[in-house]
């Protein structure tokens, strides 16, 4: 169990510091040398660093301290030693990497684009590998902690700040090209964190509920769930089905349905990953 431990424990430190190197990357080599100042710590430190010839990477670090302090104070060590090596890590390749790694690129759209994905990339790993960057995370959480406004909400309100600075200092055209890589940024991240959407759940409300799930079973091969519902507005009993079925079965599920019950109500999603029989993590047969 021990050299498990330390073995898991070796990966996701490694996947942390990867993920450190690469949003270095992606500050050094597209957002600060075009001052694409999209939100967060960074942000923040890519509009100092053309106002006052500040180092990125120590402002960063700079703001994450006390950050972190206030974050340990008010909500517990819940941060762990592993969001300390990524707000540490993140910080000095950010510094590390600047004398080595010119501009890729002058056009703010490219810079834009590629920042935001390897911002997300590099992000989303630390996350992946429970650690973190710091900055953002602990403040969104400071602010709901003190204000109870929402995690969510939080992140918009300082990102928006950020952008909203970045505008004066800089320019309104800037700005709006920070939001852009910010919005590329978190989908990379959600991609990450979540996977590609690689299957279809349906929700199917239905008075022919059983005959659906025994069609599903003999024509997609596929196992359904029946949950027992109460309308709200009629108080009528009416059966709900929870089927799981590959992307390009959807068509003949909705096939299926229509045929048995016109007047079924179908809700179709993405389903970003599954476990169970019939399918194999990441990918459906």
């Amino acid at each position: 169990m021990a050299r498990k431990a330390i073995k898991e424990a070796v990966v996701a430190y490694a996947g942390i510091l990867i993920g450190s190197a690469v949003l270095a990357v992606a500050l050094d080599a597209f957002t600060v040398p075009n001052r694409i100042a999209a939100g967060g710590v960074s942000g923040l430190a890519t509009i100092l660093y053309h106002q006052f010839g500040w180092p990125v990477g120590m402002v960063m670090l700079a703001v994450n301290i006390p950050l972190f302090a206030a974050g340990i104070k008010s909500l517990g060590t819940s941060f762990g030693m592993r969001t300390v090596v990524g707000t540490v890590a993140s910080s000095v390749f950010t510094d590390l990497f600047a004398p080595f790694l010119p501009a890729l690129t002058q056009d703010p759209v490219l810079a834009s684009v590629y920042g935001g994905v390897l911002t997300g990339v590099g992000v989303g790993l630390t996350f992946r590998f429970g650690g973190s960057t710091g900055g953002t995370d602990i403040a969104a959480l400071l602010i709901h902690h003190f204000t109870r406004l929402g995690v969510g909400r939080s992140f918009i309100l300082i990102d928006g700040l950020v952008i909203l600075w970045a505008a004066v200092a800089f320019n309104a055209e800037l700005a709006m090209y920070a939001f852009l890589s910010l919005v590329i940024a978190s989908w990379t991240i959600d991609l990450l964190q979540e996977g590609r959407p690689f299957a279809k759940g349906a929700l199917i409300i239905s008075d022919k509920a059983d005959a659906i799930a025994k069609e599903v079973l003999q024509t997609l091969e596929r196992g359904a769930t029946i949950f027992r519902g109460q309308g709200a507005y009629t108080g009528k009993e009416r059966d709900a089905l929870v089927v799981i079925v590959g992307r390009h079965q959807i068509h003949q599920l909705a096939q299926i349905v229509r045929s048995l019950d016109p007047r079924a109500f179908m809700v179709i999603a993405d389903v970003s990953d599954v476990m169970g029989e019939g399918f194999e993590r990441g990918s459906a047969k």
